[in-house]
């Protein structure tokens, strides 16, 4: 009987040590990202960067001692579905905190129910400037608006290339249109004239018409504000027309990742485009994450994965500083956030007629050799800028 009983406290014991976490022990977050559709690259950028951060987290004893628990929703990028997911997290699952999401589009969409429901949501990559410009308290954003974006190319610009007209092509996108706007705007600043200003649907397979418009006006810039693919077709059809340019400018987004340069092949060659991070980044960590995202997926991020990364560790900085895990108090702590991550200094703040809003410098990336490399600032180049570039007849 006695030996019964040992045999049967044993079990017991055994079962306590190699029982899974029970969901007390758990902090469940689930993402709004676009898995699916035209988004997806970026979301599955994403989706891997928040598993790297979720497991580092983890490793390091959680969030106040709960291991974090990721779940991913497919919002295909569409706004109404991103709005379905916000509510559900909300109203079923009873998050007390929303993070994700990528397109401007979805990431107002949130925004909006987030407001409304009085719970935090931080934006990760949706970068129209008016989603921290409609005075919510409960609406935070991590990166630049996208009339930031296009300040260390306009320091490159007016200190090297100098020029005096400009050529605007943008997607019919929030952040297209926002993006292409700002660099009007800045243009009219410094005196260059736009001399074409033209707006296409995004998935175009032909911009033949509109870039024969463009090359008949010569202008010194062609500045284009586009996803991934695009970026690549626009360029390789510059490249067939023999269009020149004292400048070929991406304003981010599909110029800033590896799969440009894969897609566009020589036709990206010397293109320069703003970007809000690198892997060659200074910032402690950044190396380190982008050197295992590579590792894992055999191509560097782009700064959308390293917003990703650091957004996770936005939220575990947040909810250890937060009295409690309610909405509200989530809240206060987030606006009292002041923090270095992988991505850059994290501090959000009301200025400019923003709210809640991060601002930090922005860098240039020149494609460089089939890669992008760093050029601008001077102080954060990991290679110096080719310029003047090459017309198409000078290249092999």
């Amino acid at each position: 009987m006695k030996r019964l009983s040992l045999v049967m406290s044993l079990l017991f014991l055994v079962t306590l040590l190699t029982a899974p976490l029970s969901a007390a022990d758990n902090l469940e977050i689930s993402i709004p990202l676009p898995l699916t559709g035209s988004q997806a690259k970026f979301g599955e950028m994403e989706k891997k960067s928040y598993i790297i951060a979720a497991d580092e987290i983890n490793a390091a004893g959680g969030i106040k001692g709960k291991k974090i628990v990721l779940e991913f929703e497919d919002s295909q990028g569409k706004p109404e579905i991103s709005r379905a997911i916000a509510e559900k997290l909300i109203d079923v699952k009873k998050q007390p905190v929303i993070i994700g999401d990528y397109s401007s589009s979805c990431s107002k969409a949130i925004a909006a129910v987030a407001e409304e429901r009085k719970t935090p949501y931080l934006v990760v990559t949706g970068a129209a400037d008016d989603i921290t410009q409609q005075n919510y308290k409960y609406v935070f954003r991590l990166n630049p608006s996208s009339a930031y974006y296009s300040s260390g190319l306009m320091s490159f610009m007016s200190e090297v290339v100098k020029p005096k007209s400009i050529a605007i092509l943008y997607e019919s996108s929030d952040f297209g249109t926002s993006g292409a706007k700002d660099m009007e705007n800045q243009a009219a600043k410094t005196g260059m004239k736009v001399l074409v200003n033209e707006k296409y649907e995004k998935g175009a397979v032909d911009f033949k018409p509109v870039l024969s418009k463009l090359k008949a006006t010569r202008p010194d810039v062609i500045y284009m504000v586009s996803y991934v693919m695009d970026a690549a077709l626009l360029m390789k059809q510059i490249k067939e027309l023999r269009i020149d340019a004292k400048l070929f400018a991406g304003g981010a987004a599909g110029f800033a990742i590896p799969e440009f340069i894969d897609n566009a092949k020589d036709a990206a060659d010397y293109v320069v485009t703003s970007t809000l991070w690198s892997s060659q980044s200074s910032y402690p960590g950044a190396k380190e994450y982008a050197e295992k995202y590579k590792k894992m997926n055999g191509d560097y991020p782009s700064y959308h994965g390293a917003e990703a990364y650091s957004a996770l560790f936005i939220l575990k900085d947040t909810l250890e500083r937060a009295k409690s895990w309610s909405s509200e108090d989530i809240r206060t702590a987030m606006k009292a956030t002041d923090m270095m991550t992988a991505f850059g200094p994290i501090k959000f703040e009301d200025k400019d007629g923003y709210q809640n809003q991060n601002f930090m410098d922005t860098l240039v990336l020149q494609v460089i050799k089939g890669e992008h490399q760093t050029i601008w600032p001077k102080k954060y180049a990991s290679a110096k800028y080719i310029y003047p570039i090459p017309t198409w007849r000078e290249r092999r």
